[in-house]
């Protein structure tokens, strides 16, 4: 019987948790764009060695969360706007498609764990929390799209996600909203009406009119 404490279990275990962890944050915008990482200061935060926190930021790097340079250097993405309207395009093209995918199995009670979710996001707007109203606004749209029962269309997303996270923040910042959006109530009531075509639009004005402000 193998030991489940031995020395590589727990390395990969350190991996792991220093990868989700870096991811979420990048995801949600807690880090700026373009901010510099270290090896050796992501070990040091997350207490692990400096093997994890490696092949962590070499699986980010691949994933497109971080950008590593010729020299060696490691940074969350500073994202041109040629690159913004790129992600953006791909937002308006696969987002709408998930939704439509979710929409036959949008029970009341995916709606009402919906409707609950996006009172959190217009809690985090109240108090001009950047990094909550970025999370509970992908955790909607995530919500949706698992009842698309689409796994690869919704990895692709999630990496797009992942390369916006900063961006994200640095637009929230930007726009100061005081109010939540209106196009995830539109999207409820699409939902509700099992309107695909509201939905479709709905969603797709959603994940990319923020965005503009960033381009124009």
């Amino acid at each position: 019987m193998q030991n489940p404490s031995r020395p590589s279990d727990l390395t990969a275990s350190a991996h792991e948790r220093l990868y989700r962890s870096l991811r979420a944050q990048v995801m949600h915008g807690e880090l700026a764009p373009g901010q510099a990482l270290t090896l050796r200061g992501l070990a040091r935060s997350f207490e692990v060695s400096m093997t994890p926190a490696r092949e962590a930021v070499r699986r980010l790097v691949a994933e497109g969360a971080l950008s590593l340079s010729s020299s060696g250097r490691v940074a969350t993405p500073e994202l041109s706007p040629e690159r913004i309207e790129e992600l953006a395009a791909i937002r308006a093209l696969l987002e709408p498609e998930l939704a439509a995918r979710a929409l036959p199995r949008a029970h009341f009670a995916l709606i009402d764990r919906l409707a609950a979710i996006n009172a959190a996001n217009a809690e985090a707007v109240a108090k001009a929390d950047a990094v909550a109203y970025i999370r509970t606004n992908l955790e909607f749209h995530r919500t949706l799209y698992l009842r698309a029962q689409a796994p690869a269309m919704l990895a692709m997303a999630e990496t797009v996600w992942l390369q916006l996270g900063p961006t994200m923040r640095a637009l929230y910042g930007r726009l100061r909203r005081n109010e939540p959006p209106q196009h995830h109530r539109n999207i409820l009531a699409a939902l509700r009406a099992g309107d695909e075509p509201g939905l479709r639009l709905a969603v797709r004005t959603d994940v990319t009119q923020g965005l503009r402000h960033l381009i124009g």
